[in-house]
């Protein structure tokens, strides 16, 4: 791939850390690579955990460039304390924010995975093969032409996409 390509995480709420060895490690290839544009949907779980990893690679290299893709400017105020504090703290660092609505909206959360999406040559998902948000935009990167790295640390059953 060519220099500054960009890259899209999706993954589930449910994320816990159990696979941040093998994120980490994706995130530095991936810049080794010449990504240089990550987008994040800045959900709890993996969402974070991800921009966090692209937060430290930014205090490596002054050339990475995080963009933050959220359904709607309230959307953090539903988080726990804690994951609201991390919230906040990455939102500062982005680079660019981009919100998919202005206010709360049903199809917010899709348009935001299309934004994570579109332009993408690589898509860094945590997805169980679940029919989910993290399913859908799995899906929508795969009819875009995005190489799909699923680091979901169990196998799973054929998925057909």
């Amino acid at each position: 791939m060519e220099r500054g390509f960009s890259v899209a995480f999706t993954g589930h709420r449910s994320y816990h850390h159990e696979s941040d060895d093998a994120l980490q490690g994706v995130v530095r290839q991936l810049y080794a690579d010449g990504a240089r544009v990550f987008r994040v949907g800045m959900a709890e779980g993996f969402d974070l955990a991800a921009a966090e990893c692209v937060v430290q690679l930014q205090h490596i290299f002054g050339d990475v460039c995080l963009e933050a893709c959220v359904p709607f400017p309230q959307f953090g105020n539903r988080f726990s304390a804690v994951d609201r504090m991390r919230y906040n703290a990455i939102l500062g660092v982005c680079n660019r924010v981009s919100y998919a609505a202005n206010a709360y909206e049903q199809s917010s959360f899709m348009r935001r995975n299309d934004m994570l999406v579109d332009g993408a040559q690589v898509v860094v998902a945590w997805w169980n093969g679940s029919n989910s948000g993290t399913g859908y935009t799995v899906r929508q990167a795969r009819r875009c032409g995005a190489k799909i790295m699923n680091i979901y640390p169990t196998t799973q059953y054929s998925i057909e996409f």
